[in-house]
């Protein structure tokens, strides 16, 4: 296959919003970097390809997931590294790293990566202007989404030439509320941070 569309989803805490389902039923693949939730989750990320990849967050811990799930949470890894046309990408949660110097101590411990996806922030993050590429979906659910559910598309070409997408989605809600101050002065913060 010369080149895949790979969906790159973080952050649902036990909720994929279904536009971002939807979006990813027309990739190759699925990448979720943490903090899932639940196996629901998992098993509503339907790509074409049938490929999913997921990852542990700091959240993803026996006892916030329903108990009768529990055990599947045993056969998911803390980081994975998935091949991909034209290079290799990394799928870790973030949340070893401090937030200062995230992307720089992402890219020194994954050198050989041609990109890094992470979540934990909840924060949208495309930083391209070095290799390897550090990416985060930001929140594909409804916990502090930051303007929205998101996602990401990934075009690997096996010759090197890879695009992407980010996708943000109106937050749904029934009745439209005002702008916590503190809570954007912690969004602005996590993004001056990454």
């Amino acid at each position: 296959m010369s080149s895949v569309r790979v969906a790159l989803v973080a952050d649902t805490h036990g909720y994929l919003d279904p536009r971002i389902a939807a979006l990813v039923t027309h990739c190759d693949s699925a990448l979720h970097a943490g903090d899932i939730g639940n196996a629901d989750v998992l098993a509503q990320l339907q790509p074409r390809g049938g490929r999913v990849y997921a990852v542990l967050g700091n959240n993803d811990v026996a006892r916030k997931w329903p108990e009768d799930q529990r055990e599947l949470l045993s056969n998911i890894p803390w980081e994975a590294h998935v091949a991909l046309p034209g290079g290799e990408l990394v799928l870790v949660h973030g949340h070893r790293l401090p937030a200062a110097r995230r992307h720089e101590r992402l890219r020194a411990r994954y050198p050989q990566a041609r990109a890094i996806c992470y979540g934990h922030s909840h924060v949208l993050a495309d930083d391209r202007h070095e290799q390897p590429w550090v990416l985060n979906p930001g929140a594909g659910g409804r916990v502090r989404t930051l303007g929205g559910p998101s996602c990401m598309v990934l075009i690997a070409s096996a010759d090197g030439c890879w695009q992407l997408e980010q996708h943000r989605f109106v937050q749904r809600s029934s009745r439209r509320r005002a702008l916590n101050p503190a809570v954007e002065r912690a969004r602005r913060r996590a993004a001056a941070n990454q």
